[in-house]
């Protein structure tokens, strides 16, 4: 415990872990939202940064678990199978970056919160559209837009989402194509803060702890998602998504 008290109390510790839990729980559950969930528990009683050293590691590692749970040859599988909508993905991500300063984040959030959360409102109401499978020209769009949030938010989750449950994605094949979307993108946010200094020598530890806690909630939801159907595991990702999606307007009207 004295590796941790100069940054956090035994009781904040505790806390912490629980956020673990229930963060690695829905992603086990719907394959994503961890960071929403890790960030929003962790800075109501945690500094942001704090908050943010401490969901790098968890994040990494969950996702890891995820892309890899059919073996590294799906994957692999996957990870070509969607390397337009990655490529395209990418490269729009180290453009928009440059824009952060440029495009206000309030704007930004509102921007991806109000039609994620009105598309995935009128899904749970019954209407259900679908997009052609393997139209490039929609994978490379949807691709771009997602690269262009994550480069200016760092959120890339919704609109990858979006875009899969669109597609009518099988339910294994959608959670190891966001493990391996999703995993990618915290390698880079692992690197970003190694070199910014969010995570260090001080927070480090913090991070590492905040591993086992994940990890056991991933199992749980696991142990849940196995048990749905493809029209219950929909239908979970679709209010996981509203919410997310409120949760972005509500950063957005907040400033």
């Amino acid at each position: 415990m004295d590796l941790f008290s100069s940054i956090i109390s035994p009781e904040f510790l505790l806390l912490a872990m629980v956020v673990g839990v229930v963060s690695g729980f829905v992603k086990g559950v719907v394959g994503f939202a961890m960071p929403t969930i890790f960030i929003s528990g962790l800075s109501s009683f945690l500094s942001p940064e704090l908050a943010l050293a401490g969901l790098i590691l968890p994040t990494v590692v969950t996702n890891g678990i995820q892309a890899l749970r059919q073996g590294a040859r799906a994957a692999w599988t996957s990870l070509t199978h969607y390397k337009l909508f990655l490529s395209v993905g990418a490269v729009v991500l180290v453009l928009s970056a440059q824009l952060v300063t440029v495009i206000p984040s309030n704007i930004l959030y509102l921007a991806i919160g109000l039609p994620v959360a009105v598309f995935t409102a009128v899904q749970l109401l019954g209407w259900n559209p679908t997009l052609a499978r393997r139209d490039s020209r929609i994978e490379a769009a949807v691709g771009a837009f997602a690269g262009f949030v994550a480069g200016l938010s760092g959120i890339w989750g919704p609109p990858t989402v979006l875009y899969l449950t669109a597609v009518n994605t099988p339910k294994k094949e959608q959670m190891r194509v966001q493990g391996v979307v999703f995993g990618l993108g915290a390698l880079m946010l692992l690197a970003a803060h190694l070199q910014s200094g969010v995570l260090r020598m001080e927070t480090l530890p913090f991070s590492a702890i905040l591993i086992i806690p994940a990890i056991f909630g991933i199992w749980l939801g696991f142990k849940v998602q196995d048990r749905i159907d493809q029209a219950t595991f929909r239908k979970v990702t679709s209010w996981v998504l509203l919410l997310a999606g409120l949760n972005l307007i509500r950063r957005g009207l907040m400033g």
